[in-house]
Parts: C-alpha cells; sequence; structure tokens
C-alpha cells in the first residue's frame, strides 16, 4: 500500500497537478481502501461510493472529488475497473450576492489591515484566494497598470488590471505593514504566504462583526456585488461593453461557458451558447 501511494503523490507530481488537489485524491483514495486495490472490481468501487452517498449522506462536490481520486488511482494500472464508473452531477448553487452596503460595511468590520487589503484586492480585481495570497511586492505595476497571476487555476497564466483604488489600498497597506520578505501578504512563517483558511476565517468574523447573515467566502468577494447592484466583477466589464472572451482570460477560466454561467447567474439573459467544452472540474 505505501507503495502505490508512493506512486500515486509521484504520478500526480509529474502531471504537475496543484498540491491541494493532490493530498485531496489522496485523501479521498486512503478512505476509500479498505484492502489493496489489486483485490478489488468496479463492483467494490460502486459498493463504496453508493454506501458513502446513501450512509454518509455526501454531498455531490465531495463525492465527485471521491470518484476523481479513485478514477485517478485506476489509470495507475487498472483503468478498466472505473471505467464505467459515472460522474456525479454537481448542482450549480446561486451563492448569495452582497450588496454595495453590506461590501462597505464588511471591508469596515475587518480589524487587520492585511485581510482588509486582501478582501478589497480579491473583490475589486477578480481574484481566487489563492491567487491574492501568493501575490509578491514586484508584481504589482502602477506603470502598467496591471498585475500577473501566476500560477493560477489549472497553471494558467495571466495579467488582471490594476484599478487606481487597489493600487491606493495596497500603498497604504504596504506602508503600515511594510512585509520583509518578497510576499505582498507573509505568513507567520518566513518565506509564506498568508494561510487561505486565516483569509476566510477573517471574512467569517468580518461578516459576524458588521451583522451580515449571508454566506460570506472569499469566492463571493470574488464575484458579486458593488454599489447596491446585483453585478459581478465579470457583469461588470460586460455592461461596460468587453467582451465575453476577455472576461474569460481575466477570470483564468478554462472556458467560456463558465464565464457566461457568471453573467447569467446574475440576470443578464446572456444565452449560453450550445457548442462549447465541458466546464471543467471545480471551476
Amino acid at each position: 500500500m505505501g507503495q502505490l501511494r508512493q506512486k500515486m503523490i509521484s504520478d500526480l507530481q509529474l502531471r504537475r497537478y496543484a498540491p491541494s488537489t493532490s493530498e485531496q485524491y489522496v485523501a479521498c483514495v486512503w478512505s476509500f481502501h479498505m484492502r489493496p486495490p489489486t483485490e478489488l472490481d468496479e463492483r467494490d468501487v460502486r459498493r463504496f461510493l453508493l454506501r458513502f452517498v446513501l450512509e454518509r449522506k455526501v454531498g455531490a462536490a465531495t463525492q465527485k472529488m471521491h470518484v476523481a481520486g479513485i478514477k485517478f488511482l485506476y489509470t495507475l494500472g487498472r483503468p478498466e475497473v472505473v471505467a464505467g464508473i459515472p460522474w456525479p452531477k454537481v448542482r450549480q448553487k446561486l451563492p448569495d450576492i452582497l450588496s454595495g452596503t453590506e461590501v462597505d460595511k464588511l471591508l469596515a468590520s475587518l480589524e487587520s489591515t492585511t485581510y482588509r487589503a486582501i478582501a478589497m484586492t480579491a473583490y475589486a480585481v477578480g481574484l481566487r484566494v489563492n491567487e491574492v495570497c501568493a501575490l509578491e511586492t514586484g508584481d504589482i505595476d502602477p506603470k502598467r497598470k496591471v498585475i500577473p497571476i501566476r500560477h493560477g487555476k489549472g497553471g494558467r497564466d495571466r495579467y488582471v488590471p490594476l484599478p487606481e483604488r487597489v493600487h491606493f489600498v495596497l500603498r497604504e497597506y504596504w506602508k503600515a505593514v511594510r512585509p520583509k520578505g518578497p510576499q505582498l501578504f507573509p505568513g507567520r512563517e518566513p518565506g509564506t504566504c498568508v494561510s487561505h483558511a486565516a483569509v476566510r476565517a477573517n471574512l467569517k468574523t468580518g461578516a459576524v462583526k458588521a451583522r451580515i447573515t449571508k454566506r460570506v467566502t472569499p469566492h463571493v468577494m470574488r464575484h458579486y456585488a458593488e454599489l447596491g447592484k446585483r453585478h459581478s466583477f465579470a457583469t461588470h466589464l460586460l455592461e461596460s461593453g468587453t467582451q465575453l472572451l476577455v472576461i474569460q482570460v481575466l477570470l483564468g477560466h478554462n472556458t467560456i461557458k463558465t464565464t457566461t454561467r457568471y453573467a447569467l447567474r446574475a440576470g443578464l439573459g446572456l444565452p449560453v451558447p450550445e457548442k462549447l467544452s465541458p466546464t471543467p472540474r471545480g471551476a
């Protein structure tokens, strides 16, 4: 079992899966194996997944992660075992939408200068939590008014615009905190950046303090709310005449279908093109 585990980890690294994805896949697989995988067939896999869904009552997203991990494991030697295992249909839920007033209250409730700057950047620029946490001081380019995003989701690099208000907030943050290392938002240990968990925890605490009952996460800050309108970062650009393909690049989406879905959620009523590649997992 130890050798198989190490082989799976090595293959995940060779295929350049994100560290977080690799950890999740390995954890999912080892919650599944009661016997060596060489002794398990498709019926065993199906039995496990059914028990997982019916008895433990896990959500579709968790089930999908386990299916992905198990399928990856069996591609290392016995792909026929999992060839017939179906992918679960994950319902696309509408996230809570914050009003402009709620965003203002939330930002004001964040006592930490660091987390206020992180939240403002994620919200105004449309960054994922890992992307904003990994920013370095040299990434801020006020002359060209862009921020390079390296190693985004799926290993894709891109540039995003640097709004003047975000540059002002980051400049004031730098004056107050004076981060010593290359990390713009350093963690407790030298050479590390602030953790995703810490960002989520501070947003949650800030939401409670601001008496916001909606679920507040970095993803909500990435996509939703400004000036009391039900608009996202993507739909603000759409309304100003920016093409979907440009917004797809700015948000780092693998397919335009994902970008279109955000526009539909915001109520723009845009049609989803029929001939589009499938939405990537976990977009």
